[in-house]
């Protein structure tokens, strides 16, 4: 039985990437059970502390796009690995026991979830307060006690929580969506895409160029490059990067020994692919 950790409580989206990978895994006569934790730090944690097995937590937003959380704790986080990967569409709601928008003072939900939303909420919503929780269903309970709050949630949690929907869909976009990442501490090196993080030895002109280079010069697309701050000094950054390539791939395996020679840390977090749709657990 493998236990999966994810973001919690239940009904968040992330609940329902981690259901979806329960799926994937019972096409592979595997079985799992899930664990909930408050937070994307403590989900990781979990896992790196071998409280559970496999970690499921977002990555990135088509819209509000890399999630900080995830990306720092994994730099933090030297024993997992990306296993797999998958891509969720983001329906969001608004629940709420209000019987009217204008009755409406407050606003809650993960700020990701508010971002996503923050054009409908600034033109439906301009007198209400929002205020970011920790998950996109920290809040629901409260909604019962207080009929003027409301919380930018999944369809999937409104029908758990019973909650009434005030509106639907309320995304800025209509093709919303999260890509999940799957990480557990085995090893994991083949698959269409590799993720790693380096820091830079100094802060000089080029410094940057040299180890991006050596991905054209092996002819490795890059999809992906975001920056992050070291939390050592202000402008000190390491840089996260995706390719698509395989760490089973020679090209690969040139490109990596030749980073360690203009970086000064580097961490290869794996190769992987994405699930398919067809695996997708259906909302409830």
């Amino acid at each position: 039985m493998i236990s999966i950790a994810y973001l919690g409580p239940p009904g968040t989206y992330s609940e329902w990437a981690a259901a979806t990978y329960v799926r994937w895994l019972a096409q592979q006569q595997q079985s799992a059970t899930l664990c909930a934790y408050p937070s994307i730090v403590q989900t990781i944690q979990a896992t790196a502390q071998a409280h559970s097995d496999v970690s499921v937590v977002p990555i990135e937003n088509s819209i509000g796009g890399s999630v900080a959380n995830t990306l720092d704790t994994l730099w933090e986080t030297d024993s997992l690995q990306i296993q797999q990967a998958l891509v969720l569409p983001i329906r969001h709601a608004l629940l709420s026991h209000a019987a009217e928008l204008s009755a409406i003072a407050t606003v809650y939900s993960h700020p990701q979830a508010l971002s996503q939303c923050q054009q409908w909420l600034a033109q439906r919503l301009p007198q209400a307060q929002l205020i970011p929780t920790s998950s996109t269903t920290e809040s629901l309970q409260q909604l019962e006690r207080d009929r003027s709050a409301a919380a930018v949630s999944s369809q999937w949690a409104a029908q758990l929580y019973q909650l009434p929907m005030l509106a639907y869909p309320i995304s800025d976009h209509t093709d919303n969506c999260t890509r999940f990442w799957i990480l557990s501490r085995q090893p994991s090196t083949s698959g269409s895409f590799t993720s790693l993080a380096f820091s830079l030895p100094t802060n000089a002109p080029g410094a940057l160029l040299k180890p991006l280079q050596l991905f054209a010069t092996q002819n490795i697309n890059m999809s992906r490059i975001e920056s992050r701050p070291t939390k050592r000094a202000l402008g000190d950054y390491h840089f996260f990067v995706d390719i698509e390539a395989s760490l089973a791939d020679p090209n690969t395996q040139a490109a990596v020994q030749l980073l360690k020679n203009c970086t000064q840390t580097l961490k290869v977090f794996g190769s992987y692919s994405i699930l398919p749709m067809d695996c997708l657990e259906p909302l409830l």
